[in-house]
């Protein structure tokens, strides 16, 4: 845990850390926009991609707009992070144009079938070499709604997380979230470092003006691969196997079952069994 102290020659409310601001790390994640039409690749196990057009996940958004809030509020310096294809730096670079200070673009190739296990990994070992007191992310990713990787990069750091929050209040040494749950929430308050996971209501993403998106494009991007983060392939190996996909049905269904109650459950049971294979 690093140390904090106020510095008396900063505006009210800023906090600093020995040997700088406190840092914020955002692990925002390259998606496809969910209005895109989505079709199923030649192999049957993954999606094509040509043509779809490709967008900061939704989530994340809202935790890029909490550590700007944080930046503005407490002087703290905000990292992104992605890791993915060449073409995450374009969402780092949105990053930048709503105000965050230096981007991170962790290189992973494209052909190793990535998973949340392995794609974690990677994550946590590019986060080491940044050494952050806060991170921030959405709560899921809009193309997998996985809702692993940020808690597992959190577990591996071996800091403590909390998730799908709506109200975030930091200071100097912990951080105070309110997480939403079924039916109501709770409170948590965490120690520094510490790993938060944002919802939608935790604020309003601000658009990039635009002076700050020419500025963004002028910043450089830090570049890291597994290789020089000490990763091998073995490691960050995905541990499961596609053997399947299929678009969900678009046309909804409406069945009217008739008999008594007990002939209407044995023929709904046998709807889900064998018509939709979902029992």
């Amino acid at each position: 845990m690093c140390r904090v102290r106020h510095n008396p020659g900063m505006r009210d409310g800023a906090i600093m850390r020995e040997g700088g601001a406190v840092k914020i790390v955002v692990l925002v994640k390259r998606v496809p926009d969910t209005a895109s039409v989505f079709k199923i690749a030649a192999d049957g196990r993954s999606v094509e991609l040509g043509g779809l057009k490709f967008v900061m996940s939704p989530y994340d958004e809202h935790a890029v707009e909490e550590a700007i809030r944080l930046k503005e509020k407490m002087g703290a310096e905000v990292t992104v992070l992605s890791a993915g294809p060449p073409e995450c730096k374009e969402v780092i670079r949105s990053a930048l144009a709503m105000g965050a200070d230096a981007g991170t673009h962790l290189l992973l190739p494209g052909d190793m079938g990535y998973a949340s296990r392995g794609v974690a990994k990677a994550i946590a070992a590019a986060v080491k070499t940044l050494e952050p007191d806060l991170i921030l992310a959405g709560k899921q990713a809009v193309d997998d709604d996985a809702a692993q990787v940020p808690e597992r990069v959190a577990e591996l750091l071996d800091i403590p997380h909390a998730s799908i929050v709506t109200r975030l209040e930091c200071t100097a040494t912990s951080v105070t979230a309110d997480c939403e749950m079924e039916g109501g929430q709770f409170t948590a308050e965490l120690p520094l470092p510490a790993l938060i996971t944002a919802q939608k209501g935790l604020n309003t993403p601000r658009y990039p003006t635009l002076p700050n998106i020419m500025k963004a494009k002028k910043k450089e991007i830090r570049e890291l691969t597994p290789d020089a983060l000490g990763l091998s392939g073995d490691c960050m190996a995905a541990g499961m196997t596609v053997t399947a996909m299929a678009l969900p049905r678009q046309q909804r269904l409406g069945k009217i079952l008739d008999g008594d109650t007990a002939q209407r459950v044995k023929e709904l049971v046998r709807a889900l069994r064998e018509d939709e294979k979902v029992l």
